[in-house]
């Protein structure tokens, strides 16, 4: 089974490090490669005190930290491949880990007309990168990135393990999480940037998406406050039962290290039944259907309304939602800088209709 507790590892376990990275505050790009320095020696120190590493991941914004000034965030943007990715991969392959590496932001395909992505890397221990993930779900209405286009992504990573990477307010979304552990994720890799009053949260997501989805969480959130924010850390290491392994606190450069067993988390996949929910939601009902002389696999069909028609038709699904929410990106009540109020909005459509753009 996964254990916590060793500096150790082995063929059948993978050895995995969270390091709770203190939010930087960077205004140039000389400030965020001499921060991306200091991320690399920490990837070559951290390995000569566990020496059964395998992968180390760092929080969401650990290299370039939240760039409030959008010239800032638009001039420090890199690209990928580029000077840090180049970084982090010599000194991964130095090292001999693999490690998830936050680049906010990557540079636009159209730079510098449209926002950067929100973006991860990760390198294994050749110093190459293996897996490039853009955050699908930005936390708007602060975030303002381009949302992800590479949807999610799997990956051989660190002795085979499968791997899939996603991003903080990503995690609140049951969808991503599922979608990585039925494309066959084992692991999903969770950096974060995430701040109060949300701790309890987003503690508690992590774990019951490792529940409902039998997949390894391993949480790298940032500590430290930034001038705007207070992060909480509490990055974590969650076995694919729901249970924590290792959990920090809220200290800076805290760490959490666990081997994470290959051999247990196929095992459960295969031979569980009560709780074995990945098998279950595509074999709805089997033991009644096979009683009924209906078959041996279940119902496969999709039961669910609201997914049929956002797989068929996204903007009924769209209405859907605004249904039950609001029909607007902007609150009265609360106005944030850079979203227009409802007035504003109505007035826009209003407008579009009278002249038959809608």
């Amino acid at each position: 089974m996964a254990r916590h507790g060793d500096i150790s590892s082995s063929e059948d376990t993978v050895g995995v490090c969270v390091f709770q990275y203190p939010m930087p505050r960077l205004h140039t790009t000389e400030q965020v490669m001499e921060n991306a320095k200091k991320i690399c020696d920490i990837v070559k120190g951290t390995k000569m005190g566990l020496p059964g590493m395998d992968l180390i991941v760092f929080p969401e914004y650990s290299t370039m930290g939240i760039m409030y000034d959008k010239q800032e965030m638009f001039d420090t943007a890199c690209t990928i491949p580029g000077p840090l990715t180049d970084m982090f991969g010599a000194a991964c392959k130095e090292a001999g880990v693999w490690g998830v590496f936050s680049l906010t932001g990557e540079q636009h395909e159209e730079h510098p007309k449209k926002n950067p992505y929100n973006t991860l890397v990760l390198i294994n221990d050749q110093g190459e990168i293996v897996q490039k993930y853009r955050k699908l779900l930005p936390w708007t209405p602060i975030e303002g990135w381009t949302p992800g286009n590479l949807g999610t992504v799997v990956t051989d990573g660190p002795k085979g393990m499968k791997t899939s990477m996603i991003i903080c307010d990503d995690g609140n979304y049951p969808e991503i999480w599922r979608d990585c552990a039925m494309r066959g994720a084992e692991l999903v890799i969770r950096p974060q940037g995430y701040m109060y009053p949300a701790k309890e949260q987003q503690v508690v997501v992590s774990k019951c998406m490792a529940w409902c989805n039998q997949v390894y969480v391993a949480v790298a959130n940032a500590s430290g406050f930034d001038g705007v924010y207070t992060y909480f850390g509490h990055s974590a290491i969650v076995g694919f039962d729901g249970r924590t392994l290792g959990e920090c606190g809220t200290e800076d450069n805290g760490i959490q290290y666990a081997q994470l067993s290959l051999s247990a988390i196929r095992d459960a996949r295969k031979n569980d039944q009560s709780q074995n929910q990945l098998f279950k939601l595509l074999h709805r009902g089997y033991t009644g259907v096979y009683a009924n002389g209906d078959g041996v696999k279940g119902e496969a069909e999709c039961p669910f309304e609201f997914y049929n028609i956002w797989v068929t038709n996204p903007l009924a699904a769209q209405e859907m939602s605004e249904k039950v929410t609001r029909p607007t990106i902007g609150v009265s009540c609360c106005p944030v800088a850079g979203i227009p109020a409802p007035e504003e909005t109505e007035e826009l459509e209003e407008l579009a209709s009278e002249l038959n753009l809608t």
